[in-house]
């Protein structure tokens, strides 16, 4: 529900720092910012992409795991995609995703919300394995011969 309405507010909100923009400055350079967001846009996405495929190259032949390469990469790609979508705000979204400060700051908050999901699971899936399964009741205990009578 909640991505539905921000679905459809995005849009709305976009057009209307679109107008105040538009006042403030004039609509012809108000057209001219919004699409070169895209050339823009293309380019960073071209140039961190390298950047990024370079890094987790690297991490990969120095035998390191290429978690901070891959999620970097993530972000830059998105931060890409976003400049290429006409609109201020999602220019601004990307460029911070491009910036190597924020980056570093959504790298963070990935990592972080992404290792407690994965030992939420763990704990669960271990409490749940420790638990005796038998479907049918048909297993016997072969080590322990005073079992087997």
């Amino acid at each position: 529900m909640l991505f539905l309405l921000l679905l459809v507010l995005w849009p709305v909100a976009e057009l209307f720092v679109a107008i105040k923009v538009a006042d403030a400055i004039g609509v012809l350079l108000t057209v001219l910012l919004l699409f070169a967001g895209w050339p823009l846009g293309s380019w960073l996405l071209r140039s961190e992409g390298r950047a990024a495929w370079r890094r987790f190259s690297e991490a990969v032949a120095a035998g390191r795991p290429p978690a901070r390469e891959a999620i970097d990469g993530g972000l830059a790609l998105v931060g890409g995609v976003l400049l290429m979508v006409p609109g201020f705000i999602t220019d601004v979204f990307g460029a911070l995703l491009l910036a190597p400060p924020t980056r570093a700051l959504g790298r963070r908050i990935i990592q972080r919300n992404f290792a407690s999901k994965t030992m939420r699971r763990a704990v669960r899936f271990s409490s749940r394995s420790a638990q005796p399964y038998d479907v049918d009741s048909s297993a016997r205990d072969i080590d322990n011969p005073q079992l087997h009578g």
